[in-house]
């Protein structure tokens, strides 16, 4: 694109001042000079990066360091220095060696590369040492750590002689940590790794003009001198100075003000900073409106949002909801903890130290109450919290649907309502015309391209000059490098309904000579709150047959928005203008209803004569062209557009809804459109037709007073279909949405972006979850506040960068996301059932008995270390790694409000249920052995106290100890391989273990066994191994009491199954109520 310095401004245009120059024939003013009455320039008060994302918790964000002033003040000096914004177009061209139309060549692009670097932002380095601290230190170490401290003193000098077995508990606490850190700081460097694998694979592209040909490529190898087209919807990939403009683009830098408020941008600046000029687009924000030229004047660490990086932090993590789930749980947990450690001091100073003081020292005081802390501790939590939400994002990652954060992996099993795009999210967003119609004719695409003549007054003259106007009233191009492909292969640069009408008027007549014709001056881009576009050719259009002076304005957009404006039509019966009267009206109208009801695209084409008043270039110029471009317009036919649905689509849909989810769409098409799309798809399924404001405004009056039960029961919904468009939503009080969130169907059409944000947190208000989908820039508002925004990768950069999820391949992917997070919450669930048997009832009863009821202690504590640090970890790890035990699809969505991780239905199947059973066997098995192979029996060890000494029952102090050693290994051992018959009943809630069992291919997990095994390597390490004897006071387990155990472990699997059975077969009944 040549730059025309040839022809002065004030030669064009005499009020405008001077050194203002002709780019590609469209007038701006130069940037040295300009009046301020024009330009409005942009204001920056201050300087700061502030990355957020939506304002709902368990969302990544990104807060702002306050570095020194010193710093932020050498940021601000550096742009304060830069003069890019006040120089001329031309004299920065000269600058970098680049030209408008031609851009650089790639040997230039390849040097400035070498000099500058990348265009990319140096990732800060992760604090490592930071983080291993906190790993260390951090959760429930804090508490261990206590534990070290109290076996330190125990050790000396509260023991004397020194203690060896505390002094040896308090190193197994402090391997015990590390080893928890270690593997912590690797699943966190793991999952961080498999979050940047993620969010690479997300596209990062712009358009650039190289060597003369428009291309796509990473924005990443953009060069300084490089030419970028800026389209709605772009990241801005790099700080450029703007050289063209649609004359209405504007930015969005919240990312770097933190204001929501958008900015004009223009190609002028009246003198401000760089950081202030209108004329600079900044790394990173974001093309809201119209479309832009720039080029490029700084990249990578250079640009404002590489320098200003340096004031931040790294990202600080708010907690997620299962996050939050945990904590909760884990406050339970201590609090018992706390009671029962307070009770056991208490006891001990009020009543054991004064009246057996020779039962319990000290020391075992302690050491019982550090033993209680520990075991009620479920130490295996925190690791496989994480392990489980990484492994889930890998599997999401396998169907396409990358996470952007492990946040989101949950939160989207909680989801009841889904608020998806219609164009490109629902359908293929492959539009192509198949409709082309004028007041008085309508025809196919085919038909059309058959009866297209060849000039320009003959009989079908209105064919021709709808022809023109489509493909002159279009900002879609196609492609440099696929410009030798064929016609259907060629990639475009703008959005599906240009791309296709540029399909369509290219695949007949002479659409590059119209181009190369014709000279545009202005240009207004669709937008979704205009819902049309416009530009202004000037008068040289069609020469030799038009020859009025002013200016030739095409208008395109939704009919009903443009159909008030319209006072006369171009007739294809007669090839003349028309009045516009209300028959015709009617017969457009028809049309476009026929059309949408056949789920088309309706696209009405305009054009007028206009001579303006302001200057070319001018803010004013602008406004009066967007003010009267608009009216007393001519209708030159109407394109009917087919964007047909994805296949999956239906599929999603039915899915959703079976698993509890209401989906609705919410788009800015015209409502019969949108309707006929959401019954192919199967969000519209009854037969009647949709509700409208009227009908839903009838069931308002009819609503008693008072508020309304919950909308997640589906008992409480309206079983009807409804279709609302903008024009209602405005309309729309709270007592309405209280009426429009209850229906089961929606469709809301012709919706704004402010328009489809209402509607999320209208929802989110009633006690929704909700996700929205789409691909455009006007989701981004909807895409930032839902509960969970999900992005399809082809969508624009603006709503990727909003999202939370981002969709790869087919639209049903989203399934296996709601599955996935479901799964998320169940497995944790069976992991929590899995630990509380053993890790805390069966471990705490011990220390009752010993302290309450003067019985020889049944479990030491360093045991009560190893079950609870050691042999149960390994196997609740296991669970993590478990299928669905049946289809989650059929559940309702989880009431994060009220649908805990851990309830009083778990409680009561590990405490009472399960953690009863092992509870009585172990302390049977070791009754048994005291029975059996020292001669007392059980009642004789009740209120023994100090009287379990030298001489009772004939034997001395260290039988007696041995004795008492050797119970304690098989209380233990029994413990560890209960846990067995535990883990495979905790598999399934409700299934059986001969439905679902862990050897045939749906519910295969080896991993249970490797638990196992390990735990009993582990057992057999600690009671068999001479060195661990003599050092924590254990002995060897009679072989008996090793075998005795299996059968009890198959007896409490199966009690579990009769159980299951009983639920099964009486649904309703109180044991499946009690169920959990």
């Amino acid at each position: 694109m040549a730059i025309d310095t040839s022809v002065s401004h004030e030669e064009q245009f005499p009020t405008a001042q001077p050194h203002s120059e002709n780019v590609h024939g469209i007038f701006y003013h130069d940037s040295s000079s300009g009046d301020p009455d024009i330009s409005l320039p942009i204001r920056f008060r201050t300087v700061s990066i502030q990355v957020t994302e939506s304002h709902h918790s368990g969302k990544l964000e990104d807060d702002v360091v306050q570095h020194s002033d010193k710093l932020k003040d050498d940021v601000i000096n550096f742009f304060d220095q830069l003069t890019f914004h006040n120089v001329s177009v031309k004299e920065l061209c000269g600058m970098l060696d680049t030209a408008p139309d031609r851009g650089l060549d790639d040997i230039a692009a390849a040097r400035n590369i070498q000099r500058d670097g990348k265009n990319t932002i140096a990732q800060a380095k992760p604090k490592y040492v930071r983080r291993l601290l906190g790993h260390i230190f951090g959760g429930f170490c804090s508490i261990l750590w206590v534990g070290v401290i109290i076996f330190f003193i125990c050790w000396r000098p509260l023991s004397n002689p020194p203690s060896p077995t505390n002094l040896a508990l308090a190193i197994l606490l402090i391997l015990n940590n590390l080893t928890h850190a270690a593997f912590s700081a690797f699943q966190d460097w793991s999952t961080s790794r498999i979050m940047n694998s993620i969010l690479d694979l997300l596209p990062s592209e712009c358009v650039v003009i190289r060597e003369g040909k428009t291309i796509k490529m990473p924005a990443s190898e953009l060069a300084v001198g490089d030419i970028v087209l800026l389209h709605v919807g772009n990241r801005v990939s790099a700080d450029m100075r703007l050289i063209e403009t649609s004359g209405d683009v504007r930015f969005d830098r919240a990312v770097l003000t933190g204001e929501s408020e958008e900015i004009e941008g223009n190609i002028d600046s009246l003198g401000e900073t760089f950081l202030e000029a209108p004329n600079i687009a900044l790394m990173g924000t974001h093309v809201t409106n119209g479309h832009a030229k720039g080029v490029v004047v700084l990249t990578g660490f250079r640009t404002v949002m590489g320098r200003i990086s340096k004031l931040t932090n790294s990202t600080k993590i708010q907690p997620t909801l299962i996050q939050q789930e945990i904590k909760r749980f884990i406050g339970i947990i201590l609090l018992c903890t706390i009671i029962l450690a307070l009770s056991i001091l208490i006891v001990w100073l009020a009543w054991l130290h004064r009246d057996h003081p020779g039962f319990m020292s000290l020391v075992s005081m302690l050491n019982n109450v550090m033993g209680s802390v520990i075991a009620f501790i479920p130490v295996g939590m925190p690791v496989a919290v994480t392990l489980t939400l990484s492994l889930v994002a890998r599997r999401m990652k396998a169907v396409s649907v990358l996470p952007k954060s492990l946040s989101t992996v949950e939160t989207l099993g909680c989801v009841t309502v889904i608020c998806s795009d219609k164009t490109g999210t629902l359908t293929q967003n492959k539009m192509s015309v198949v409709s082309v119609g004028f007041v008085d004719a309508t025809y196919t695409a085919e038909q059309f391209r058959e009866m297209f003549p060849d000039d320009l007054d003959g009989e079908r003259a209105a064919l021709r000059r709808l022809h023109h106007a489509a493909v002159l009233c279009n900002g879609a191009t196609f492609d440099g490098a696929t410009a030798e492909l064929p016609l259907e292969n060629r990639g475009i640069n703008g959005d599906a309904t240009d791309g296709a009408i540029l399909r369509f008027v290219e695949s007949f007549g002479d659409a590059p000579a119209i181009r190369a014709s014709n000279t545009e001056v202005f240009q207004i881009p669709f937008n979704s709150r205009n819902k049309w576009m416009l530009t202004m050719y000037s008068s040289s259009y069609l020469q030799g047959v038009d020859k009025d002076p002013g200016s030739f304005v095409f208008v395109k957009g939704a009919p009903d928005v443009l159909i008030p404006s319209c006072t006369s039509y171009f007739s294809a019966l007669t090839n003349d203008i028309q009045p516009f009267t209300s028959a015709a009206r009617a017969k457009l109208v028809a049309i476009q209803e026929q059309w949408s009801r056949l789920g088309q695209r309706v696209i009405l084409l305009c054009m007028r004569h206009y001579t303006p008043q302001a200057p070319l270039g001018s803010n004013d110029f602008t406004v009066e062209i967007t003010r009267n471009g608009v009216e007393s317009l001519t209708v030159v036919g109407l394109l009917g557009l087919m964007d047909p649905p994805r296949p999956e689509s239906a599929n999603t849909v039915k899915e959703c809804r079976r698993a509890g989810v209401r989906f609705f769409m919410v788009t800015g098409d015209f409502g019969l459109t949108a309707a006929a799309i959401g019954r192919q798809v199967g969000i519209i399924t009854t037969r009647a037709e949709p509700d409208s404001f009227a009908e839903m405004n009838q069931r308002m009056s009819k609503m008693p007073s008072g508020p309304l039960p919950s909308s997640r029961d589906p008992a409480n919904r309206i079983q009807k279909s409804l279709v609302l468009e903008g024009k209602d939503l405005i309309m729309l009080t709270e007592n309405h949405w209280d009426i429009v969130t209850r229906y089961e169907e929606i469709v809301f059409a012709r919706t704004t972006p402010e328009q489809k944000l209402s509607i999320v947190n209208a929802f989110q208000k009633r006690d929704n979850v909700v996700a929205v989908t789409g691909d455009g820039v006007n989701d981004a508002p909807a895409l930032k506040a839902a509960d969970v925004g999900v992005a399809v990768v082809s969508g624009s950069d603006v709503a990727i960068e909003a999202s939370d999820l981002v969709l790869m391949g087919n639209f049903n992917s989203i399934i296996d996301g709601i599955r996935l997070g479901r799964l998320v919450f169940q497995n944790l669930q069976k992991v929590i059932t899995y630990l509380l048997p053993s890790g805390s009832w069966s471990e705490v009863w011990p220390v009752i008995l010993n302290v309450y009821l003067g019985v020889p202690l049944p479990l030491s504590p360093f045991l009560m270390v190893i079950i609870c640090c050691f042999t149960d970890l390994a196997p609740c790890l296991s669970l993590i790694m478990e299928k669905e035990e049946f289809d989650l699809l059929t559940l309702p969505p989880r009431n994060h409000k009220k649908d805990h991780l851990i309830n009083l239905k778990i409680y009561g199947q590990s405490y009472l249920f399960i953690g009863m059973m092992e509870t009585i066997t172990s302390h049977a098995m070791f009754f048994l052995y005291m029975w059996k192979y020292a001669g007392i029996p059980a009642h004789a060890l009740f209120l023994a106290f100090e009287k379990y000494s030298h001489g009772f029952y004939g034997h001395t102090q260290d039988e007696l100890d041995h004795f008492n050693a050797v119970g304690q290994g098989v209380c233990f051992v029994t413990i560890v391989i209960l846990q067995w018959g535990n883990i495979l009943s905790v598999r399934n809630k409700r299934l059986s273990i001969l439905q679902a069992d862990p050897i045939r291919k749906e519910r295969r997990n080896p991993w249970i066994f490797v638990g196992a095994v390990l735990a009993f390597v582990i057992a057999v390490f600690v009671t068999e191994v001479p060195g661990m004897q003599m050092l924590f006071g254990t002995a060897s387990v009679p072989v008996e009491f090793w075998v005795i155990p299996l059968p009890l472990a198959l007896g409490i699997l199966f009690m579990d199954e009769i159980r299951k059975l009983v639920v099964r077969m009486f649904p309703k009944g109180p044991i499946a109520k009690m169920a959990w």
